[in-house]
């Protein structure tokens, strides 16, 4: 039997997603966050969601594993459970809509709420205030749902934590911890729900050698940066995920 016949992908397919794993492990090891959105963003115009996220949660869960190593120390425990508790509310909501619901609507509302909150920070705004248990929750169903939906709960939590102005190298280690938590959460519900078959896992396992180098990259390069620096790479990052989001849709919708 051939070889590509196990994922059911063309040989060029296959090359852009490693290579779009790559890039987005680079970033992971960067960011903190960003793996799944990118790797959504630029799959699913060959794949459907549906498709791409249970590898995701998948991969998700490995690479968090690599950067252990880098992130062990800076890890913020009692925020990162605090938003656990709304992921856990949120994440079966989002897998619901994944199954039974088209994405687009919610994707391209969910790319516009990204970019109105990042261009108010790219202008200053800041709010302290929101830094409490009620927000967390609130931020952590959000994310849950989400994450559920299209592997895209990094977002709301990340803007939460450039908002309150955490620092980084913080942000960095609370949301690599998240993931890990929440994607083998989110891996079992959509286990049991029959969204992840054996040609998910047989994509999977082709990716996964390459995340290590990806990790490394990216944290050798978030080591060199400042504060501003990281935060307006971040940014940037979330508008042109977000740019490339609405395209999606309105490419899908014509």
């Amino acid at each position: 039997m051939d070889l590509l016949s196990y994922f059911q992908l063309s040989l060029l397919e296959v090359f852009f997603i490693i290579f779009t794993v790559f890039i987005a492990s680079i970033i992971r090891g960067f960011n903190g966050f960003g793996f799944s959105a990118t790797c959504i963003s630029l799959i699913s115009f060959i794949l459907p969601t549906i498709e791409i996220v249970p590898i995701i949660l998948i991969l998700e869960v490995f690479v968090s594993v690599f950067m252990i190593p880098y992130i062990w120390t800076k890890i913020d425990w009692k925020f990162v459970f605090q938003i656990l508790l709304g992921i856990i509310i949120g994440t079966p909501i989002g897998l619901y809509l994944l199954k039974f619901l088209s994405p687009s609507i919610t994707h391209l509302s969910i790319c516009g709420i990204v970019i109105f909150f990042v261009i108010l920070q790219i202008r200053g705004y800041t709010n302290k205030k929101i830094n409490n248990l009620p927000f967390k929750i609130l931020t952590g169903s959000v994310s849950g749902i989400v994450n559920g939906f299209g592997t895209l709960g990094g977002m709301p939590v990340s803007l939460f934590l450039l908002v309150t102005k955490v620092k980084p190298i913080v942000i960095r280690g609370s949301l690599a911890a998240i993931f890990f938590l929440t994607d083998i959460y989110a891996f079992g519900l959509s286990y049991f729900g029959g969204i992840v078959d054996l040609t998910a896992i047989y994509r999977t396992l082709i990716l996964i050698p390459i995340l290590p180098l990806g990790v490394f990259i990216g944290n050798k390069l978030f080591v060199k940066s400042k504060e501003e620096t990281y935060r307006k790479y971040v940014f940037y990052f979330l508008i042109i995920i977000s740019i490339i989001g609405i395209i999606k849709v309105i490419i899908n919708f014509y």
